[in-house]
């Protein structure tokens, strides 16, 4: 991993306080490289989103750290202070959360929300500021951009608001952009319209981005390796060719097989899709062998009371698994 942008080293989160506390994520490892756009796919409540969190340095209480690293262009962030963090976040390391409804602040202009990031992170006067603004809505090509600023949230459509969330992360030019589900709350054309520009925006600014996301789709367009997480743990990481080609996991493949697929008919005109039986386990439910254990079709004695090791793929990449290919 040396070299890398961003290194994360057997992360361990827990949940809870005092001696009920529950691990929700666990030894997760993985990095990317500058301009590099790696996935993180899997289903809810996997762990995607807190990992995020937990690299930005946003995780709240009863969510903590208890366990690993994470380092940034060579440092520690985990050694940083609170103020220190306030400086890198939002400046060199920036967020795109699911909702900008929540993420945006309700009672000010959107054109107010992006100039904050100018004069917070580059020392600019609040004129200069406005300016700015203006030329950031242009960049995530929001019409009449002088007009829109004065804007408030709620008066903007979603696509538009997702635009605004863009430009306010992607204002100082950050290193690395985080994008938590970018387009889950909009609709498949503009979700395409939103995915190009971000990816278009990213590969102009040489800005790398970590893309969680459950959609497999979004993962092979915008992705060049991706890291599965099922219950908390890494499942498999390969690069996204390898794994759309061959997928190693029973989780990968359940994923993989649950696309609908345009020409898939049955006798009558139509295919079910594939499913992967039963749900993801919660935190204080976690099998004590391999997670997935209980929804696998593959399973034997051994992933009932063993968590299965890493293996190596080849290509840098690599499966937990006993039964894998």
């Amino acid at each position: 991993m040396n070299g890398a942008l961003l290194e994360v080293e057997d992360l361990r989160i827990d949940i809870g306080s005092g001696e009920s506390r529950h691990n929700a994520v666990e030894n997760i490892s993985f990095s990317i490289d500058r301009g590099e756009t790696f996935g993180l796919v899997g289903e809810s409540g996997c762990g995607k989103s807190i990992t995020a969190l937990a690299t930005i340095g946003l995780l709240r209480r009863p969510l903590a750290i208890s366990g690993g690293s994470i380092r940034f262009k060579g440092q520690d962030l985990r050694s940083l202070s609170a103020r220190e963090m306030r400086k890198l976040r939002g400046n060199r390391i920036a967020m795109i959360f699911q909702e900008p409804m929540t993420a945006l602040n309700p009672l000010s202009p959107v054109g107010r929300q992006i100039a904050e990031m100018f004069v917070l992170h580059q020392g600019a006067s609040w004129h200069e500021a406005e300016r700015k603004a203006v030329e950031a809505l242009a960049s995530v090509q929001v019409p009449a951009p002088d007009q829109r600023v004065k804007n408030y949230p709620h008066q903007m459509s979603g696509g538009m608001r997702q635009r605004v969330m863009i430009a306010i992360a992607l204002a100082c030019n950050p290193d690395l952009l985080i994008a938590d589900e970018p387009t889950t709350a909009l609709d498949v054309t503009v979700q395409a319209e939103i995915l190009k520009l971000m990816q278009e925006l990213c590969d102009a600014r040489g800005t790398a981005v970590l893309m969680i996301s459950h959609d497999l789709g979004v993962i092979a367009k915008m992705c060049r390796r991706v890291g599965v997480m099922y219950a908390g743990h890494m499942a498999e990481e390969r690069a996204v060719a390898d794994l759309f080609r061959t997928p190693a996991h029973p989780y990968t493949r359940g994923l993989l097989g649950s696309l609908p697929r345009l020409g898939s008919r049955g006798a009558h005109g139509r295919k079910r899709l594939q499913e992967i039986e039963g749900v993801v386990p919660s935190i204080a439910a976690f099998p004590a062998g391999c997670r997935f254990e209980p929804r696998c079709e593959r399973a034997t004695a051994i992933c009932a009371s063993t968590q299965p090791g890493q293996t190596d793929l080849g290509n840098n990449g690599f499966v937990r698994c006993f039964h894998h290919g």
